[in-house]
């Protein structure tokens, strides 16, 4: 009987975290709109990581329009990510990490696309360092302010 339980009740985990993972770019948007404050930064960069996915995919395929609109949804989530992150003075670093790791891929896609598809890559590469620079002024900015 108690290990039934224990089954049901993995099962259920696994459903419930499956369901989760797989949520839409769309539903974790509106999700992001209604969300507190202290919640806008996981969400912003979970959404930048699935449009970097997308981005990849769509690239893949050739859908090159589909891609730059999921790169600039990448450069947009990002930065609202960053400003949730400064406005809270919560997960400053975690948000600047996931911006790294995306501007690094970017790069990296960057790299297999056509010489006419690598300037808006390019260019959300760039937005990306600025709001990796800005995370990292805010982060060392506050160490000074104590420090005085």
């Amino acid at each position: 009987m108690r290990r039934l339980a224990c089954t049901i009740l993995l099962l259920a985990l696994a459903t419930a975290y499956g369901a989760a993972a797989d949520e839409t770019v769309a539903g974790l948007k509106a999700r992001f709109e209604s969300a507190h404050p202290e919640d806008r930064p996981d969400l912003g960069t979970r959404i930048a990581r699935q449009q970097l996915r997308n981005a990849d995919k769509f690239y893949g395929e050739g859908n090159v329009d589909q891609a730059r609109a999921a790169v600039d949804d990448i450069v947009t989530y990002s930065e609202k990510a960053r400003d949730a992150a400064i406005q809270t003075k919560k997960h400053l670093k975690n948000v600047e990490i996931d911006v790294r790791k995306m501007a690094e891929k970017l790069r990296d896609i960057k790299r297999t696309l056509a010489f006419d598809d690598q300037p808006p890559v390019e260019q959300a590469v760039r937005r990306l360092e600025d709001v990796r620079t800005t995370l990292l002024k805010e982060m060392f900015a506050k160490d000074k302010k104590e420090n005085r």
